[in-house]
């Protein structure tokens, strides 16, 4: 493959930091304060959550599935947490036996719903929708009326990730997200599963015969997804300081968005975390201008609405210049080879 169209592929892929960086200059010039640091702090802040579903949804996308039940999994895993430290098991709170019991709820989840699609094969889609509203049921029962203030009922183990700040003004949940994209780029980029992940999303059938238990892998990343929604159940918790059965509501849709954006692409097998990580922070970027120039809170909703289909239209152009990219040199070798 000839330099030229590796360049061309790796500009396609990572097409969304162009927008971000080109959407960021044009609002530093006509949106009052976006450029400030303490806007630039304030969006990241926001964005945290949203890239933590962002995040767990690209990666179900990465293996050709999808996961619609992780904004119920926000609420419902940090609202079991802590009924069960508070109301089930008496005694003192250990801050981090909270969080490691959060992440494990979140976990749980996943696994449910991991085993459902890949050990009994039923759809992703009504797999986890059905689970979406399971989960946001049980958080209504679990959760009639919000648990609040958090810091006087299980001390700092929410408040201090998600609403904690460190030097510099700069908010706890920042550093967190950061390191955790980090850590995925790392595990999908530098090491065998990897590799296993993008080729049981590139053709699970030829991954299944070149011995990649693609059942594993497909429970694997359903449990990661699970754990990553924990996460932004705690950020979110510790943000407001409260558990409320509304939390998430409406986030998996943005979520999907910021996936695609990042470059995670509806055929499966493409897509990387710090790519998923732009995703987010266009979306954060996007609601800030808005907010920043004063627009409706209804049509920034409507405005919202529109990125989401942007993100498919974005999905389908860029898989078909790839395609022909991709067609085009192969087309160059044949002829290469024949001339030879």
């Amino acid at each position: 493959m000839s330099k030229k169209v590796q360049v061309e592929l790796f500009l396609l892929d990572n097409i969304i930091w162009v927008i971000v960086v080109a959407f960021f200059l044009l609002n530093a010039l006509f949106t009052p304060y976006f450029a400030s640091y303490a806007n630039i702090i304030n969006i990241f802040y926001h964005s945290a959550i949203l890239s933590m579903l962002v995040l767990g949804l690209g990666l179900t996308i990465m293996v050709g599935k999808l996961d619609l039940s992780l904004e119920s999994t926000l609420v419902f895993a940090p609202g079991l947490a802590t009924i069960i430290m508070t109301k089930w098991i008496a005694g003192s709170i250990n801050p981090i036996l909270l969080i490691i019991l959060t992440l494990i709820v979140g976990g749980l989840a996943g696994y449910i719903n991991g085993i459902f699609i890949a050990m009994i094969q039923v759809d992703a889609f009504l797999q986890t929708l059905s689970m979406m509203i399971i989960l946001r049921g049980l958080a209504l029962f679990l959760l009639p009326f919000s648990i609040y203030p958090l810091t006087n009922i299980v001390g700092r183990a929410f408040t201090f990730p998600g609403g904690g700040r460190i030097f510099w003004d700069i908010p706890v949940a920042i550093p967190i997200v950061i390191v955790i994209f980090i850590f995925f780029h790392f595990l999908l980029h530098f090491t065998p599963y990897g590799r296993r992940v993008m080729s049981t999303g590139g053709n699970a059938r030829a991954s299944f015969v070149s011995g990649i238990d693609i059942n594993k892998i497909v429970i694997s990343i359903y449990i990661l997804a699970g754990i990553l929604a924990a996460v932004a159940g705690v950020l979110a918790a510790g943000k407001q300081d409260s558990i409320s059965n509304s939390m998430g509501q409406g986030m998996v849709l943005l979520a999907f968005a910021g996936a695609i954006l990042g470059g995670a692409s509806s055929e499966g097998g493409k897509g990387t975390a710090l790519g998923m990580f732009g995703g987010a922070l266009l979306l954060g970027m996007f609601s800030n201008s808005l907010n920043l120039l004063g627009v409706s809170i209804n049509l920034v909703y409507a405005a919202q609405g529109m990125l989401i289909l942007v993100a498919i239209v974005i999905d389908r152009i860029r898989i078909k210049i790839r395609s022909k990219l991709l067609q085009y040199e192969k087309i160059k070798e044949l002829d290469a080879s024949e001339k030879k």
